[in-house]
């Protein structure tokens, strides 16, 4: 499903633990590293397909996580061009996203990278909360900064913690724990 102007619409997951660490996962068979994210489907509420992608990607079921707040509106970001399909009709130029903010409620041990037959995922790990605007593909990064900059006074205080702003992107901390599959202890 493409819009008029080009754009998929999709839902972005920003999972949440009590320290107010995120959830940060490295797609399967690359180095890149990004939050959930997945396309709607033209049946889909964006709190249906949420809640979809959210099980396919972590194998997190609704009784795992608590919705804190979702993006007003939709967030956009092009494709660079050579990701652009321009051979198919209608033509996907880009994403437009609604964001949800999830806090985990259910253990560590329910995340579950390989819960669908085409798993997202191979590793993940807990990351501080400005993280992922530094480090995630450069033409993703407005959008993740615009989210986590709607989310962060949230964060801060559901979780008693000061965030502060946005580091510059070479300086902002590196991940406090190391990467995890879905077969390791948590």
């Amino acid at each position: 499903m493409i819009d008029v102007d080009g754009y998929r619409p999709n839902v972005g997951i920003v999972l949440l633990n009590a320290a107010g660490q995120l959830f940060w996962a490295r797609r399967i068979n690359r180095d890149g590293w990004q939050f959930p994210q997945g396309g709607m489907r033209s049946d889909e509420t964006p709190l249906e397909a949420m809640y979809r992608e959210l099980e396919e990607e972590t194998g997190l079921a609704a009784h795992h996580v608590e919705v804190i707040s979702a993006t007003h509106g939709w967030l956009r970001y092009r494709l660079p061009n050579r990701y652009v399909r321009h051979h198919q009709r209608p033509t996907c130029i880009g994403q437009k996203q609604v964001w949800f903010l999830l806090k985990l409620v259910g253990g560590e041990d329910a995340l579950k990278l390989d819960a669908c037959d085409k798993p997202e995922f191979d590793l993940w790990r807990w990351v501080d909360f400005w993280y992922p605007a530094a480090h995630v593909v450069n033409f993703k990064r407005q959008v993740y900064e615009r989210a986590l900059r709607h989310f962060a006074p949230l964060v801060e205080n559901l979780c008693s913690v000061e965030l502060g702003t946005l580091p510059p992107r070479d300086t902002a901390e590196t991940p406090p724990t190391g990467p995890r599959d879905g077969r390791e202890a948590a």
